[in-house]
């Protein structure tokens, strides 16, 4: 059957993952959650399962009495699904938001049983939907926890009004509304109140969540930045030192080639070799400047620039690069009160520089799109991403170390330069890249009041 082919799974757990785009990725506080959501069903199922023998012995009841079975049979089937879910998680991570949707779905499901065996519109348990409401937020965030709570709604309004109209009778104190003076009008108003309730608590609990998700997502990025600057800043101090040592006898050896090369013009196997001299020389030049800038890179010439004009210059030029403007599509959306302090010299070297890789990254026809946009933490956000080849996760945590490059001529000092360009301004960079899916290179920028 379809429903059970492994390709047709995965596409249900992509479209989950695609409408749930805040599903968790730290996997580490997820799964701990996970054990602690499991624990919490578990010691229902034996609080359900106490109280419904207590409720026997105290009324001396049958245990074979419907009610009473299909409590003990509620409280059996979540003990044993919820062993089920504990031995499959770890086993299919892969399914891991499809499994957990399906939890979801089948507690809804108990609840209404358990509100059909309590009463149904007497009952007191319907509370129980706003419990799952707020558990599922966990998981699935405002966007999951609000289709909850639709689904909450759903069951509890049907519930009631196949009660009211006599198509089930349920349990406990003293059977349906039928014959009493509870009017279709006092069960809509109930299922209003039940609906406004969940969504209520879906739109509070899951903007909460997201707030947790986003908050934890910027401390680790902030300690990876402190990580990533503590570093880069040792190693300067060392490359400062070491870059000037090299610098001085580079330049004396480059004079001398130069004065070489006037007395050795008639011989031309000489000119050939000192020309490779030459050149080589000037590379390593070149080599020991970047070195120097990544070390102590100087403030420059600050000025208050508008990113929007900025950027929209910049990609003008960027397009008219014979070798990517042709095959790269550049797409931008920036605001325009967008100001911020920089050299604007080192402001080009730094967006050239992503530009520049975001390009080498795809191979044929691709696009790289430029977000300009107002971070929540009054920061002004620049998010260049493109659908190149990507990295996988090693390389994306070395990806700020000098020397570290996966282009055949590369230096591997693109990135770091321009990191310790942005610390200079108060300023960060964060990444994310999947193999084969591209990458996001977000920058962080202090805004300043153009009119000060």
């Amino acid at each position: 059957m379809l429903v059970n082919h492994p390709l047709h799974l995965i596409r249900c757990q992509d479209v989950l993952t695609e409408f749930l785009p805040n599903y968790q990725l730290d996997r580490e506080t997820f799964n701990r959650k996970l054990n602690w959501l499991m624990s919490i069903r578990f010691l229902f199922a034996l609080l359900l399962l106490g109280s419904t023998l207590a409720y026997q012995v105290g009324n001396q009841l049958d245990p074979q009495d419907e009610p009473i079975a299909i409590l003990y049979g509620l409280a059996g089937v979540i003990v044993f699904m919820s062993a089920v879910y504990g031995a499959l998680l770890p086993l299919v991570k892969r399914y891991q938001l499809l499994i957990i949707c399906g939890q979801i779905t089948i507690d809804t499901l108990c609840i209404t049983l358990i509100i059909f065996v309590t009463g149904g519109y007497s009952s007191v348990f319907s509370f129980l939907y706003l419990v799952v409401v707020i558990y599922s937020s966990v998981f699935v965030f405002k966007r999951g926890s609000l289709l909850v709570a639709v689904l909450c709604s759903f069951q509890f309004a049907v519930l009631l009004v196949l009660e009211l109209n006599g198509t089930i009778d349920p349990f406990g104190y003293g059977g349906s509304v039928i014959g009493s003076a509870i009017s279709g009008i006092q069960v809509l108003q109930k299922c209003v109140i039940m609906t406004a309730a969940c969504f209520s608590v879906a739109f509070l609990s899951g903007y909460l969540s997201d707030q947790e998700r986003q908050s934890k997502a910027e401390l680790v990025a902030m300690e990876a930045h402190l990580g990533r600057v503590q570093n880069l800043a040792q190693i300067g101090e060392m490359a400062a030192g070491l870059a000037h040592e090299i610098k001085n006898p580079l330049a004396s050896l480059s004079g001398a080639i130069q004065i070489l090369k006037g007395e050795m013009e008639n011989n031309k196997d000489n000119m050939r070799l000192v020309q490779i001299v030459l050149r080589e020389t000037d590379r390593l030049s070149s080599l020991v400047n970047n070195f120097l800038t990544f070390a102590r890179p100087s403030a420059g010439q600050t000025e208050c620039v508008n990113l929007a004009d900025a950027m929209t210059e910049m990609v003008t030029l960027f397009k008219k690069d014979g070798s990517i403007g042709l095959r790269v599509k550049v797409d931008l959306d920036i605001i325009s009160d967008a100001y911020i302090e920089i050299d604007p010299l080192q402001l080009r070297q730094v967006f050239w520089n992503l530009l520049l890789n975001g390009a080498e990254s795809i191979e044929n026809e691709g696009r790289i799109k430029i977000s300009v946009q107002k971070h929540r933490s009054e920061r002004i956000m620049v998010s260049i991403t493109d659908n190149g080849c990507g990295m996988d996760e090693q390389t994306v945590k070395t990806i700020f170390n000098p020397f570290f490059t996966t282009k055949p001529n590369g230096t591997g000092l693109g990135l770091s330069i321009v990191y310790r360009i942005l610390e200079t301004y108060d300023s960060r960079m964060d990444v994310q890249s999947k193999l084969g899916q591209g990458s996001i290179f977000t920058l962080y920028f202090k805004p300043v009041d153009p009119t000060v």
